[in-house]
């Protein structure tokens, strides 16, 4: 198999000493360009160390073909070496298994419906992973042979479900309401027809940042972008005021915890919209969940309303209230970070994510880790055109982050940068890998702030004994990430202050960029940031 995927001219080879490093550079692929990588392995327990990958291709929907190599029937339950049963060893979280049997070209007629239907099976209406299993006897190389020619009667099944049209005319009647937002999260590729629908109803738009629609207002047709809804909704006066009578939510929810539980507790009507069959509501607050193609279903929208009422100026007051919010938010968070910026203050966390977005070129990539970097950036960037952003929140694991971003590096041939906690780094080093052999541009930012900086936010902090909170919470590890980059023969140079993380991002090439930060810290930090907000809205 190998040695076919590697002859084959329309397919590239990319190969990793490490499975699970793998399985993640194959999921950065499909997470970029919506295609599946084939993933290949020998028998063993290499397979299973994909499984971590096709649980978050299962719960992200991301295409992936697992072909996972066996040993021959005769060999199964006598003890060969290299020997385990693979037969459903992903269990639910693949849309199929399939096992081929052995290489027999007897069976020459059934390979092109079979490998149609893998295919097919990873691309479709549910978006996912699919293991294809395929036991080989010896000798393992043999004579190349023709394969089937293509049959062009039966094409790929490749699509979105279409939204009913009672689901459509719900909808249209929920659009009627006079306090209505959108909130706008992970999976929306396109989002003018959102932004237009938004702007025509007079409703601001809670934008994620990995959603496409935290935009600048040259590219908001017209609509009201909200970034800072995590430090709004922190003002329980304002938070009140804002309380709407209908929630339009379309992909994933908010990563904010504060944004989520204030939709929990609003008691609208909420539709959730997503262009998979699976639906995020552990708050069960969706009323209705409508599952069907974003453009399509927008795209109609956007007529029914412009024939049926406009809506934008008798709900000015109300968009006017969150326009104001956000102004006074963004003006207090981007003046903290100005002053840190005019007196060389050390990085923190905040204004290193900030940094990094604002100093990506249009078109980057930009990948965070799923603990402090997602939610740095949800909470305190402004919006940015140009900028596609990815986190694994699938099942939000910190593991395989550094071989996802190389696979996004690879599948998009554009200067990637990731931002990455010292721990997520830690799991998977391995990522770095070859990493100078592979034809990218990749920047991995390493905030290092020597263990698990989330938890000095929760509760465990300060109810537990400072030595038992650092071995269960704070984890400290004393790695020195500058001899791991050396081992690597990855260029790495610390960033002290904004400016120099600037430069150091806009050289060329491959790096590993080190911040280091403090974790008490980091907690003062954005509370002085919070406060900042609280102060410029009371005004």
């Amino acid at each position: 198999m190998a040695i076919a995927l590697a002859n084959h001219p329309q397919i590239s080879i990319n190969v990793f000493h490490d499975e699970r490093s793998a399985a993640f550079a194959a999921l950065g692929i499909g997470l970029e360009s919506h295609v599946p990588a084939i993933l290949l392995c020998t028998s063993g327990t290499a397979a299973a160390h994909f499984f971590a990958a096709v649980i978050e291709a299962n719960y992200a929907h991301i295409p992936m073909i697992v072909c996972t190599a066996d040993r021959p029937p005769e060999l199964q339950g006598v003890g060969a070496p290299q020997t385990i049963d693979q037969t459903q060893l992903y269990g639910k979280y693949v849309r199929k298994f399939f096992d081929a049997g052995v290489a027999d070209d007897s069976n020459r007629s059934k390979w092109r419906s079979f490998a149609r239907e893998t295919f097919s099976s990873t691309v479709g209406v549910n978006r996912g992973a699919c293991q294809v299993n395929l036991p080989f006897r010896e000798p393992l190389v043999g004579e190349v042979g023709d394969i089937p020619p293509v049959d062009s009667h039966s094409p790929v099944r490749v699509g979105a479900e279409i939204a009913s049209s009672s689901e459509r005319k719900k909808l249209n009647l929920a659009l009627r309401a006079e306090k209505g937002i959108i909130v706008a999260g992970n999976g929306i590729d396109q989002p003018r027809f959102i932004l237009e629908l938004a702007s025509r109803l007079g409703w601001p738009v809670l934008a994620d940042p990995r959603s496409l629609c935290r935009v600048a207002e040259n590219e908001s047709h017209g609509a009201v972008i909200v970034s800072c809804a995590d430090v709004i909704l922190r003002n329980s006066g304002i938070a009140q005021e804002l309380i709407p009578e209908f929630v339009l939510r379309i992909g994933d929810p908010p990563v904010s915890k504060v944004a989520n539980q204030w939709l929990a507790a609003c008691k609208a009507e909420q539709i959730a919209v997503t262009n998979q069959p699976s639906l995020i509501d552990p708050d069960k607050v969706v009323t209705t969940h409508i599952v069907g193609s974003f453009n399509e279903l927008f795209m109609e929208l956007n007529q029914l309303v412009r024939q049926n009422h406009d809506a934008a100026q008798s709900r000015s007051s109300w968009l006017a209230q969150w326009s104001s919010a956000e102004e006074k938010s963004r003006n207090a968070i981007d003046s903290v970070f100005a002053k840190q910026i005019s007196e060389s203050s050390p990085l923190t966390e905040p204004l290193t994510a900030v940094t990094v977005l604002d100093a990506l070129p249009s078109g980057s990539r930009l990948v965070v880790s799923s603990s402090m970097p997602v939610r740095d950036l949800e909470w305190f960037s402004p919006p940015r055109n140009g900028i596609r952003v990815y986190s694994n929140r699938g099942v939000n694991g910190i593991d395989g982050v550094v071989s996802t971003a190389v696979g996004i590096a690879i599948a998009s041939s554009v200067k990637t940068a990731l931002i990455i906690g010292d721990v997520a780094m830690l799991h998977d080093s391995n990522g770095l890998l070859n990493i100078m052999k592979r034809n990218i541009d990749m920047k991995i930012v390493v905030v290092d702030n020597e263990g698990g900086g989330i938890f000095s936010f929760l509760p465990q902090s300060q109810l537990l004994e400072q030595s038992q909170f650092e071995l269960l919470f704070g984890t400290p590890h004393e790695v020195d990430f500058q001899a791991l980059a050396t081992a690597h023969g990855v260029p790495f140079a610390l960033a002290s202050n904004a400016s120099e993380l600037r430069d150091l991002l806009n050289r060329a090439g491959t790096g590993i960029i080190g911040v280091r930060t403090n974790r008490m810290q980091n907690v003062v930090d954005h509370n002085y940031l919070y406060d900042a907000v609280s102060q410029a809205l009371a005004k």
